[in-house]
């Protein structure tokens, strides 16, 4: 074992930063952030010194990215190696530096560690300034907060921006994301992708983001589609078609509302997270540990055992009902969500939470394009909608077709639990935007109903 030697103001970032972490948890339950900030000020080439006993895995993208955080965390993990994760999603370039502080020690290990990173697609080119990461890992480009972010075609600019800092990394790509594909840079890449779909869908619908070839801005056909513009693409136009894909969705067993079973490459595996987007999360994590050699009874016990990360399908039991809280943020997202639920053929409870802050984005008409009128379909006892902008998303509900005259308003947490105590069935189903899911379970946590906050 042998001594960090770093500069003076480094160690004092450190030192500081550590105390504000520790005080953080102690009063506030959480603070992932603003350690990060003051250790910045401090020195902000801090990233520098506290990664350097580390082989980082970056994950950054639209949807997806804290499910497979998890899920490669937890493959590392089982495979005896020393690892760490910002598991909060703390995912802003000052909440990952709290991340490395908080395990930063003064002393170095000989042995290699892992650190599972999830990144926000604008702060990639943040991190890869100081940090060359071993694998980066991009899921999927869907519009989401455009007032931040812009279109998709904005979104990967800015990943990209960072990829080309660090030509060394390992690329792990979803082949069926049209963006991601001829990115011309010298990496290695590994594509993954579906080779099967279950209704063989061609035809991309109205509001599907990329539908246009990246090369000539001509329509895309399809093979098959998977969901919203992600599948077996090729342009008639010009030629540009998906990539060769290393690790492929071959056929999809068993799709409910627990979990997949599901062949990749020629092997069975069970997915314990429902929904086509979990299927994409698990076969992404599948891929990265092929790429760090890590051994296929690991990949598939923790693929069949994985825990849900807060605030995605997380399972919480209030009074002997099951509590189903579901992050949603963009349409392409609460579409998946939706048809997850679609999936239980209970008579269901569903509470519809949006709110408006700026890690939500601002402006929420993006919730006309999502497809609401599959609720119709279902057996719902009560609609409960709540949140800063619960009368916006009870408009929407009311005119795809839900009997508005079960709709609950919402105005307080503290009404929505009691709400949820009384309702009918044994499942409620709350689908909330990012912020409104925080506020929610921390209102949960005060209530002793959810015993871990972070």
């Amino acid at each position: 074992m042998e001594v960090f030697k770093i500069k003076i103001n480094s160690f004092f970032s450190i030192i500081i930063s550590k105390l504000i972490i520790k005080l953080s948890k102690k009063l506030f339950k959480g603070g992932t952030n603003f350690p990060g900030k003051i250790a910045l000020k401090l020195d902000k080439d801090i990233l520098k010194t506290i990664t350097k006993n580390y082989n980082v895995i970056l994950i950054t993208g639209t949807n997806g990215k804290t499910t497979t955080t998890n899920m490669i965390y937890n493959m590392i993990r089982k495979s005896n190696k020393k690892v760490i994760t910002n598991n909060t999603g703390a995912n802003l370039k000052s909440g990952i530096t709290s991340c490395f502080i908080d395990n930063f020690s003064f002393t170095k290990f000989k042995e290699n560690s892992y650190a599972v990173i999830e990144v926000d697609e604008a702060n990639v080119k943040l991190i890869t300034e100081y940090v060359i990461p071993e694998i980066i890992i991009v899921t999927n480009l869907f519009r989401d907060q455009l007032d931040r972010y812009g279109e998709v075609y904005t979104t990967l600019n800015k990943i990209m921006d960072g990829i080309k800092k660090v030509p060394e990394a390992d690329l792990v790509l979803n082949g069926d994301e049209s963006l991601l594909g001829d990115l011309n840079i010298p990496n290695k890449i590994i594509y993954y992708g579906f080779n099967s779909s279950l209704n063989n869908n061609k035809k991309v619908d109205i509001n599907a983001d990329a539908k246009f070839c990246k090369k000539c801005k001509h329509a895309y056909s399809y093979e098959f589609i998977t969901y919203n513009h992600l599948g077996k693409f090729y342009c008639d136009n010009c030629g540009y078609k998906r990539p060769e894909l290393q690790y492929h969705v071959d056929e999809i067993k068993e799709l409910s509302s627990s979990g997949s079973l599901v062949s990749i490459n020629d092997s069975d595996y069970y997915i314990n997270q429902p929904g086509i987007y979990n299927i994409y999360n698990g076969l992404c994590s599948l891929s990265t540990a092929k790429l760090l050699e890590i051994e296929n009874s690991v990949i598939a016990d923790c693929l069949e055992n994985i825990e849900s990360s807060f605030g995605r399908q997380e399972s919480i039991n209030i009074n002997g009902k099951e509590l189903k809280i579901i992050l949603v943020k963009n349409p392409a997202g609460y579409d998946q969500a939706l048809n997850t639920v679609s999936l239980d053929n209970r008579a269901i409870n569903i509470c519809m939470l949006l709110n408006d802050n700026y890690a939500d984005g601002r402006d929420v008409s993006w919730i006309w394009d999502v497809n609401f009128e599959i609720l119709k379909e279902l057996n719902i006892k009560n609609t409960i909608v709540g949140g800063t902008r619960l009368y916006d998303i009870a408009v929407r509900l009311k005119v795809s077709g839900i009997d508005d005259n079960r709709f609950i308003i919402g105005e307080s947490n503290e009404k929505i639990l009691k709400t949820i105590e009384k309702c009918e069935g044994d499942i409620v189903y709350v689908l909330a935007t990012y912020t409104a899911m925080i506020d929610f379970r921390k209102f949960l946590n005060n209530k002793g109903i959810i015993k871990k906050l972070w």
